[in-house]
């Protein structure tokens, strides 16, 4: 096997391959939000349970909303959500409603929490422990139920054939299994044939 020649990078050089998801919650008064958060994984929980992991930065509605009820949803984006994930992550709360969203909001089955009717992996969370360290708040998610797409048909946990779920992989930019898809705000030009 050929050796790499490596250098050295400064640590802005961070390397964080991770699965994009929009995380749904309800604003005070009841509206649905969703952000895109793409720092999401998973740890051990007790016996064969695992814990979704979800950290979010700084001071977002998306956040509040964890912290004051405890709950949420994680939709995997797949590609051809990209118009959605960049709906959400260009509008913040300060720009007002997010009228124009123009898909299909679901709630969970278990949990009292909006979802989007276009993921193909939906993960219904309550708060188990939340970690605060600098800005982020870390929240380690008890699962109460997964909606996975009826047509990918996978067996078990060790079938999941991710080409059937065409999940959106974030890492400075967006890709999918094999290939570079393009950068925040490249997807958002496609609205207008959304709406349609």
């Amino acid at each position: 096997m050929k050796k790499i020649r490596r250098i050295s990078a400064d640590r802005p050089f961070s390397l964080c391959v991770q699965p994009a998801f929009l995380i749904g919650t309800k604003n005070e008064d009841g509206t649905p939000d969703f952000a895109p958060i793409t720092w999401v994984s998973a740890t051990c929980g007790q016996g064969e349970d695992y814990l979704l992991v979800i950290s979010m930065f700084g001071g977002k509605r998306t956040r509040r909303n964890v912290e004051r009820s405890g709950v949420l949803s994680a939709n995997l984006v797949s590609v051809d959500m990209l118009p959605i994930m960049d709906y959400c992550g260009t509008r913040h709360a300060g720009d007002g409603k997010m009228d124009a969203f123009p898909w299909g909001i679901g709630r969970g089955e278990k949990v009292d929490v909006p979802t989007l009717d276009a993921s193909r992996w939906v993960y219904e969370c309550e708060v188990e422990k939340t970690v605060e360290i600098g800005q982020s708040a870390t929240f380690f998610c008890r699962i109460r139920n997964i909606q996975i797409d009826a047509a990918a048909r996978f067996q078990d946990a060790f079938d999941v054939d991710l080409t059937k779920l065409d999940p959106v992989i974030y890492s400075g930019k967006y890709h999918n299994i094999g290939k570079m898809l393009g950068c925040i705000g490249d997807f958002s030009t496609q609205m207008g044939d959304e709406k349609q």
